[in-house]
């Protein structure tokens, strides 16, 4: 993880991390910082197909686990694109916010055994090994932070490599 030890802390006042190949400042929303992201295209196409653009442009704080293009790539063929169909805006709905808790979650405040209650309702298990920050799923998945604290005016990011995944 690269710049961890630098990246525990709260960015300064006007500094941004890059994140695919945009800089994400604390000035904007998650969304319109996400927006910027060549690597969450597919997760800002699927926020817009599960109607939480308003939602994630609130004023929260929220914390989000944001899965990269390569996370979405790595569920079984056709997941994402059946996901998005409208006849499935429940269950993408029910995927897109198991990946938000309400607050504002830095990496240095994620403790290694913390359960995380998510916006959809069920838990998400917190591992650290050193400075390296893993998600533990419902489903037995498990998710690493690549790039944490990207910091939003209504919250935090943290770009994940793999999609979580609730019960429901």
């Amino acid at each position: 993880m690269k710049n961890m030890q630098m990246s525990e802390a709260a960015p300064a006042a006007g500094a941004g991390v890059m994140v695919g190949g945009a800089m994400m400042t604390p000035d904007k929303d998650i969304v319109d910082n996400a927006v910027g992201s060549s690597e969450h295209t597919t997760l800002v196409a699927a926020v817009k197909a599960g109607g939480l653009v308003e939602t994630l442009k609130g004023a929260g704080p929220f914390t989000v686990f944001a899965p990269t293009n390569a996370a979405f790539e790595k569920l079984p063929a056709g997941t994402v694109n059946t996901l998005v169909m409208p006849e499935n805006k429940q269950k993408l709905t029910t995927i897109l916010t198991y990946h938000v808790v309400p607050g504002r979650l830095m990496a240095a405040d994620l403790k290694d055994g913390q359960t995380l209650t998510t916006v959809e309702g069920e838990m998400l298990t917190v591992h650290r090994k050193g400075d390296m920050v893993m998600l533990h799923d419902a489903k037995g998945g498990m998710a690493n932070v690549t790039i944490p604290n990207v910091v939003s005016s209504n919250g935090v990011t943290h770009v994940i490599d793999t999609v979580l995944m609730p019960t429901k």
